[in-house]
């Protein structure tokens, strides 16, 4: 069986059926001879697409980003393997985690392929049938970014099979990252077009998001040239601000904040639309009293103590988003600590958790525009970016670094900005810092593990390999 065939198999399970969790309409189940007919059976695929991306993001995403790292630890006795595995940089091929965000993203590619065939063929509104357009552009970039940071090589997929001798002569091999920087980059740039005027939830793509995506992808490529002329331009629009409050980023009710450029939904009280960070980020006490009904937590993704010492003094994030003891039912305190980021402290159920998750917001853009001035030599003009989010994180202004001092600065303004949002490790990475702070931190806990040079990519899923062994594993896996 070679790739193309479970690809197939991801196509049809993709058009199956798709769950409205932005409406809360009743699932909608059709095969595809029947589907995509009309402008309702496009709504209907394109939230299928988003509400992926609530999978990915509810855990194995922070999993493969944030547990990696010398952010997170696991405080939970009877962890996984693959917990285990990314808590001791020790990821293997079989790891449920690098599996779930490799097919989760590949399903929404090939659902994104499939809208941007098929649009041409049914009696749609121009102006709806760009926005649906721009919105599979825009997550096919998003899927296919998140996927070469991590794995590197990986097949191109941006068609459509529409029989089995179409699937078995297209090329599946792994191609060049160079090559899916491309498609991305020209993904985000027809999304933005398309996508411009046209007013959305931020829990869906537009032209600002893909315009400020387009920024860190050049980042990440170090086109500091474009990165900065993109970058700006997400700045000079005007369309987003700071919060002035740090917490109500990450707290109830976040929805359409300022500073949310792009956002994942979820919803308390509608069984598979909730998170689950409530009790990936909070103690696996039984008798904490800090829920309703005292639900516990499982404490699978708690902020090491390295990144709370890591913060200067006064500065508020550290209270808004790690706590440092917790409520018993007696009402004494335990010393244990743990993330508030994105805690639903109103709902007693696991995975019901009802706020939004953002993966991509205005201090983002920032402080990205910082570091391309930074890498630019011209350090002096950066220093009002990273000011700003340190202003409101009641700090004062820096000024007088060389590059090099600015560049670590930066990083760790990051690393606390950041915390518990999945930046960790694509920041290491990008700066091409991995190995250097991860060894220190791992060396500095007493840890006998480190992250080679091989490890800075992942490994492709073992059933990839076992289903075709000519996609080829990233070597020392």
């Amino acid at each position: 069986m070679k790739t193309y065939k479970l690809i197939s198999i991801v196509l049809l399970t993709a058009l199956s059926s798709c769950s409205d969790f932005l409406e809360l309409e009743p699932e909608y189940l059709a095969n595809e001879a029947s589907f995509y007919k009309t402008e309702a059976d496009f709504e209907t695929a394109m939230i299928g697409n988003y509400s992926e991306l609530q999978n990915i993001y509810n855990a194995p995403l922070l999993d493969l980003t944030e547990l990696t790292t010398d952010n997170a630890y696991i405080q939970w006795t009877s962890p996984t393997s693959s917990e285990f595995e990314c808590d001791e940089m020790r990821i293997t091929a079989p790891n449920t985690f690098v599996d779930q965000v490799w097919n989760g993203s590949f399903k929404t590619i090939v659902r994104c392929n499939t809208i941007l065939e098929r649009i041409d063929g049914i009696e749609i509104s121009e102006s709806i049938k760009k926005q649906y357009q721009g919105e599979s552009y825009f997550l096919r970039a998003f899927s296919y970014f998140n996927l070469v940071r991590l794995f590197g090589d990986l097949p191109l997929v941006e068609v459509v099979f529409n029989s089995p001798d179409e699937i078995s002569t297209f090329d599946m091999t792994r191609r060049p990252i160079s090559e899916i920087y491309g498609l991305i980059v020209s993904d985000l740039q027809q999304a933005q077009a398309l996508l411009q005027g046209i007013e959305l939830s931020k829990s869906r793509a537009s032209a600002g998001a893909s315009e400020a995506l387009l920024g860190k992808v050049y980042l990440t490529q170090k086109q500091y040239p474009e990165a900065l002329s993109t970058l700006k331009s997400v700045i000079d629009s005007g369309m987003y601000n700071l919060q002035d409050d740090y917490a109500s980023i990450f707290t109830n009710a976040n929805d359409e904040l300022p500073e949310s450029i792009f956002e994942i939904k979820y919803i308390s009280g509608n069984i598979g639309e909730g998170n689950d960070f409530s009790s990936l980020f909070t103690p696996p006490s039984f008798n904490a009293a800090i829920f309703p009904n005292n639900m516990n937590g499982s404490g699978r993704i708690v902020p090491t103590l390295d990144v709370r010492n890591s913060y200067e003094d006064g500065d508020l994030r550290r209270e808004l988003s790690i706590k440092d003891s917790l409520l018993l039912l007696d009402g004494t305190y335990e010393q244990l600590q743990y993330g508030l980021k994105f805690v639903d402290f109103t709902v007693g159920l696991q995975g019901d958790g009802g706020i939004n998750f953002i993966p991509l917001r205005y201090a983002d853009v920032l402080l990205m525009y910082a570091e391309a001035l930074n890498e630019s030599d011209r350090t002096d003009e950066a220093y009002p970016f990273i000011n700003a989010t340190r202003n409101r994180a009641g700090l004062g202004p820096i000024s007088g670094l060389s590059k090099e001092e600015f560049a670590l600065t930066l990083e760790q303004e990051r690393r606390v900005e950041f915390l518990s949002e999945g930046q960790r490790w694509f920041d290491l990475a990008r700066t091409g810092r991995t190995i250097e702070v991860l060894n220190s931190y791992f060396q500095s806990i007493g840890a006998s593990f480190s992250v080679t040079q091989e490890e800075l990519l992942m490994p492709l899923p073992q059933r990839e390999i076992d289903i075709d062994p000519n996609l080829k594993q990233n070597p020392g896996y």
